[in-house]
């Protein structure tokens, strides 16, 4: 039976707003895991009825069988889908880093979408207002690093859905590279961009419904009427190849599981004149430039990073920095991802190519301080500072993030 718009109403408290859909039953909780959207689809879209909704995704938004869910939810007479909003690289995918597929009419279903990328604010919301939906809902595959910008369309799709008047609905899925730890510096509120936009760890260990939650209380000056429906069956411990769920590259340069795990560390090296391997079949696996020899791998491995070795490695990036040059460098061989540390790794990799490497250099916009949050990433490692240096220098900003965050916590 579905439920009407009143009862959904009447449903959705002030306190309700900043907590999960229902708590899964026992039974629930002995399935192997569902994501947001399939236990949403299980209960016959009954948060979605009576509403014109618009979503929030790309290409991860599939099912199982890899159905994209908005050719699902446009096909099913139970959800009056009336538009899609797409992301940085477009709701189909089909740009680069940095750029977005604009305004058209999606050839699949003829739904009208709309490009979010670098808008926020009222702008987003005149776009949330024209587009005619009342619910917006969200579902996009995150992979754990701050300087992901899918989780600052969440955050600025939050703020603008408030400023129209519309409802937020967050579908869950999980982190890819755990829920265990909140990792890395937190950012410095004057470092705020689209790859940082609140003062969170650089590696959060959280899901997007966390994050939603976390965002509507601590940093939005008004909150978003927010529901998130939740998963079942995710351990906090668990990667992502443990559910036997699909993976959909959430951009271009993140191919597989395997990038999402040294991610939050060597994306790092955007901010350097290194190549972070874009261009390459292993990006952010792959590390280097010209000049660069076997020392800078011995180096790394000297210091005794736990859950990693380094080989060295010479690639021709195909685009990006280098291109079709043959240079040196690293590649990264995670053998324990239980006890490795990317983060800390990220570090000790730029620690140790600035002692192998003369010619080892900043981006001269220091973009580096921006994905870090700060300035002390930079200025310790140009100081001389070690990695077990550098790495005590967030200690306290981080604890504190790490008590804040477990009050939204979905998953324990």
């Amino acid at each position: 039976m579905r439920l009407s718009r009143r009862a959904l109403l009447a449903a959705t408290t002030a306190a309700a707003s900043l907590t999960s859909a229902s708590p899964a039953s026992p039974a629930e909780r002995r399935r192997p895991l569902r994501t947001g959207f399939e236990r949403l689809a299980a209960d016959g879209y009954a948060q979605l009825s009576g509403r014109r909704v618009g979503i929030v995704t790309n290409p991860t938004g599939v099912t199982r069988d890899v159905r994209h869910i908005v050719d699902v939810m446009h096909a099913d007479d139970r959800v009056n889908l009336t538009a899609v909003f797409g992301p940085e690289h477009g709701f189909r995918g089909t740009a680069q880093a940095g750029g977005s597929e604009g305004r058209y009419d999606d050839p699949a279903t003829g739904l009208p979408v709309y490009d979010t990328y670098l808008k926020s604010g009222r702008p987003l919301a005149d776009i949330f207002t024209a587009s005619g939906v009342d619910t917006v809902v969200f579902d996009i595959q995150d992979v754990g690093a701050r300087f992901y910008t899918y989780i600052w369309t969440l955050y600025d799709c939050m703020e603008a859905a408030q400023l129209a008047g519309k409802r937020l609905v967050v579908l869950d899925r999980p982190n890819p590279v755990t829920g265990r730890a909140a990792q890395g510096p937190v950012l410095h509120k004057e470092f705020a961009t689209f790859v940082g936009r609140q003062p969170i760890s650089q590696a959060h260990g959280m899901t997007v419904a966390e994050l939603a939650r976390l965002f509507n209380a601590e940093f939005l000056t008004t909150p978003v009427p927010l529901e998130t429906v939740r998963m079942t069956g995710w351990k906090r411990s668990e990667f992502y190849d443990a559910w036997g769920l699909p993976w959909v590259p959430p951009s271009p340069n993140m191919p597989t599981p395997d990038t999402a795990l040294v991610y939050s560390g060597t994306c790092l090296f955007e901010g350097t004149n290194l190549s972070e391997g874009r261009g390459t079949t292993r990006p952010f696996e792959l590390l280097g430039a010209e000049g660069i020899d076997g020392r800078w791998a011995a180096g790394a491995n000297e210091i005794g990073l736990p859950g990693v070795h380094f080989r060295e490695a010479y690639f021709a990036p195909t685009f990006s920095k280098f291109q079709g040059k043959t240079i040196g460098g690293v590649q990264i061989h995670v053998h324990d991802r239980a006890a490795y540390d990317p983060v800390r790794t990220g570090i000790a990799l730029l620690v140790t190519a600035k002692k192998a490497w003369s010619g080892f250099g900043w981006r001269s916009d220091n973009w580096i301080d921006k994905l870090t949050g700060s300035t002390l990433v930079r200025t310790m490692i140009d100081a001389g500072a070690s990695t077990e240096e550098v790495v005590a220098g967030w200690q306290q900003e981080l604890a504190a993030f790490r008590r804040m965050r477990e009050k939204y916590l979905l998953y324990k």
